[in-house]
């Protein structure tokens, strides 16, 4: 355990962080499985619906810091490629 204060904050400081980064993740986990599942049914109408909000869902995570640009890309890039692969 820290014995400085600045070192106590910032344990204190990275755990807030840190549970709002497990939080946006696990958010931005949950669009993506509905648009997984609506591909997996085969549900165009659905996945189309599901990938719009997953979309925005990534790109908040990336404007917050959570992601990098280029993860948010490439996830988008893969569960779009998923999507029209349907019809």
């Amino acid at each position: 355990m820290a014995n400085i204060k600045s070192a106590k904050k910032r344990i204190l400081v990275n755990e807030t962080k840190a549970a709002r980064n497990k939080a946006i993740k696990s958010k931005v986990k949950t669009y993506v499985k509905k648009v997984e599942t609506a591909v997996e049914k085969k549900d165009a109408a659905t996945a189309a619906a599901a990938l719009k909000e997953a979309i925005a869902e990534i790109n908040k995570a990336g404007s917050k810091g959570v992601y990098h640009k280029n993860t948010c890309s490439r996830k988008i890039s893969r569960l779009t490629k998923a999507v029209n692969g349907i019809a």
